[in-house]
C-alpha cells in the first residue's frame, strides 16, 4: 500500500474513533483516555491518524464502543461516522 493511501486510511479510522468518542459524551481526548485506561499520547496519535494502529488496539477501542470491526468499517464506508 502506498504511503499516502495508508496515511489516508489511518486518518479516516482516527476520525471515526473521534466521532465515536464524541457520541459517547466525551468532548476531549484526555477524559476519554483516563476513563478507559488508555495511554493518552498514543490515543491522541491514533485519533489524529499519526499512529499505525494495531488490530489489538483497534479491537480494544471498538470494544469500548460496543462495536465489532465489520460494523465500524461499515459506518465509515457509509459516512455515518
Amino acid at each position: 500500500m502506498k504511503t499516502k493511501t495508508l496515511q489516508a486510511v489511518l486518518k479516516r479510522i482516527g476520525e471515526g474513533l473521534s466521532m465515536l468518542r464524541i457520541r459517547k459524551g466525551y468532548q476531549n481526548i484526555t477524559d476519554f483516555a483516563n476513563d478507559h485506561n488508555l495511554p493518552l499520547i498514543q490515543y491522541w496519535r491514533i485519533e489524529k491518524g499519526k499512529a499505525n494502529i494495531t488490530i489489538k488496539s483497534l479491537m480494544k477501542l471498538l470494544a469500548i464502543h460496543q462495536l465489532n470491526p465489520e460494523d465500524f468499517f461499515c459506518l465509515l464506508r457509509n459516512n455515518e461516522l
